[in-house]
């Protein structure tokens, strides 16, 4: 069954990615490395459940979990509002990150604050298709990499393409073996990157297959083009990508 190798694949890269985020914090690459795919383990594993086997042959691709999403509830591109209302997962146990960064707390699935690029995605799924199941015989979303890194008093979010290194490489390449597995289990036909960083990673470890590899932008608030036109030049460029509704 098509979720229980997602399931299987998930947990290889769980286990797999683990020591070398403390690898990262040794070499005092990061100051914290948080792997949601421990902690937030229940949620990730109803969220492929959910979608994991409706038939997309399109996958969006991210790149790593944000602070106020996958960070919280170890769901790609997750805010709390729609995990809750939209695809329905609640009550599940969310565990603590090993090391707890002290501006970097944990609360899982009612955490308070929304994540922009979380609720933004998930919007324009939603307007485009319609109902959750539509949604996922068209699309899944995947994160590149599972970690969530942090540096300084402040607890500032790092990005993989922000730090480099022997570890770091490794830690891409496992990524990329992932990322390998969730398009041969699924069957997919097309990566769409968010962001022009998952696109590279796509391009690289996709290379050998016969698969499209696009980009749109990226939702994050931080972002000119994101908010360009109070958000909606963004949207027309992820529909201009998106997979027209199969139902």
């Amino acid at each position: 069954m098509v979720t229980d190798k997602l399931i299987v694949a998930a947990e290889r890269l769980r286990d797999e990615v683990e020591p070398l985020g403390d690898m990262l914090v040794k070499q005092g690459l990061v100051d914290y490395s948080y792997n949601p795919l421990i902690y937030a383990w229940e949620p990730h594993k109803a969220f492929i459940e959910l979608g994991g086997s409706k038939g997309a042959n399109t996958l969006l691709l991210g790149m790593n979990p944000g602070p106020h999403g996958m960070g919280q509830m170890g769901i790609p591109f997750s805010a709390t509002s729609v995990v809750r209302d939209l695809l329905g997962i609640k009550g599940l146990e969310v565990l603590q990150p090993k090391n707890i960064h002290p501006k970097r707390p944990v609360t899982g699935l009612e955490w308070h604050k929304e994540e922009v690029s979380g609720t933004r995605i998930w919007e324009v799924l939603q307007e485009y298709y319609g109902s959750i199941e539509e949604i996922f015989s068209n699309v899944f979303i995947v994160n590149h990499c599972p970690l969530m890194l942090f540096n300084g008093e402040r607890g500032t979010n790092i990005t993989p393409d922000r730090i480099s290194g022997d570890v770091v490489d490794k830690l891409l390449l496992i990524c990329d073996e992932h990322l390998i597995q969730v398009v041969e289990i699924m069957g997919i036909k097309k990566v769409i990157g968010v962001g022009k960083y998952a696109e590279k990673r796509a391009l690289k470890a996709l290379k050998h297959l016969d698969i499209e590899i696009t980009s749109c932008w990226h939702p994050s608030p931080a972002s000119p083009l994101a908010n360009r036109n109070k958000g909606k030049d963004w949207k027309e460029n992820i529909k201009n990508v998106l997979p027209k509704n199969d139902l």
